[in-house]
């Protein structure tokens, strides 16, 4: 699946700018430094943290997207990094339980 596919699950872009960026795994993480650890290249990331460390991790773990569960959002400034950075993110209004069954299931 790829990043630009994402909104076929009802999630809303806050940033995009490697839209096809391959999808081939999940990760749920609030832990920035055990994000950083144990999520791997090309997963999605789902998590509630908006902070600027978030696309420093994102960008270290090389996954594919940040997506933002139970509707979190980011600041300008970070959104702007993000782009800046490559790093494509996404938010919904879903859990990230929620969320990571449906990309399961899309994965399948």
């Amino acid at each position: 699946m790829q990043v630009k596919e994402l909104d076929s699950l009802g999630l809303n872009v806050i940033s995009l700018p490697n839209p096809e960026r391959v999808i081939e795994g999940v990760y749920i993480g609030d832990l920035l430094s055990w994000v950083m650890g144990k999520a791997t290249e090309n997963d999605a990331w789902i998590t509630i943290m908006s902070n600027v460390n978030v696309v420093a991790v994102a960008s270290l773990a090389d996954v594919s997207v940040i997506i933002l569960a139970e509707d979190v959002t980011l600041d300008d400034d970070v959104r702007a990094l993000a782009n800046d950075k490559g790093i494509n993110v996404f938010t919904t209004p879903l859990s990230a339980y929620e969320i990571a069954t449906r990309l399961y299931n899309a994965l399948k």
